[in-house]
């Protein structure tokens, strides 16, 4: 049931006062607003397992996220980062509903605090966040479509400093590479400079990435476009 305005701002106000509450060395758990966010997302979780789809899922996921918006923002408002499962499974949610500068937004709260995800992911926060946002980069590009490629530069400065498998950063700076040469005209030097940059570095880091031929490409078209030497 979708809640009404003055609704909205109270469990915004609850939210910011449970969180700012909390020291960054606890949890939230025993928050009343908490504890009913994780029943809420606990009963949400039911009705996805009911659907097979991942599509249909992200598509769902995308349905429910409005509801936990005024949590969501009480949190990022006021939090003092400590440990939110909520917040940690919202910031997923959020990018498997393919809003990602939303779920920037709130992957930026979360690798400030150094929060973990809840103990059914494997991954960390950054490398969680690198490879979904260069996966859906990646599967666009592929089914030429656009991404946007800010979203793709945010997520690297996000996650530059967190540690990481190279495999997956190396898949992030490929997605850049990709994304910026095809979004850009192909007399575009300073793209086709960023691209080489980003495409060379994924190469570096994973040598099996995929991205030679990008690569080669891009040098190629870099080649061609080249402004001639100057006559002496």
């Amino acid at each position: 049931m979708a809640l009404s305005p003055a609704q909205q701002v109270q469990q915004r106000k609850r939210a910011a006062l449970a969180a700012a509450a909390a020291a960054p060395t606890q949890t939230m758990a025993n928050a009343t607003v908490y504890e009913q966010h994780l029943a809420k997302l606990q009963h949400d979780h039911l009705r996805l397992k009911s659907v097979q789809s991942e599509k249909a899922k992200g598509l769902l996921k995308a349905q429910l996220l409005p509801t936990y918006d005024p949590y969501i923002d009480g949190v990022l408002s006021a939090g003092k980062g400590a440990q939110d499962d909520v917040i940690t499974t919202l910031m997923i949610w959020t990018l498997d509903a393919a809003n990602y500068g939303r779920a920037l937004d709130i992957a930026e709260y979360i690798l400030a605090s150094d929060m973990k995800l809840p103990d059914r992911f494997s991954r960390t926060p950054a490398t969680l966040v690198a490879e979904e946002v260069a996966n859906a980069a990646l599967s666009a590009l592929k089914a030429d479509e656009q991404f946007d490629v800010e979203i793709l530069l945010r997520t690297l400065a996000l996650t530059a400093k967190h540690d990481m498998p190279d495999q997956v950063r190396a898949k992030l700076h490929l997605a850049i590479g990709r994304a910026v040469r095809i979004s850009n005209d192909d007399t575009n030097i300073a793209a086709l400079e960023l691209a080489k940059d980003h495409l060379a570095t994924a190469i570096k880091l994973h040598d099996s990435c995929g991205g030679k031929k990008d690569l080669e490409k891009t040098e190629s078209l870099l080649k061609k476009h080249a402004a001639p030497p100057a006559a002496t």
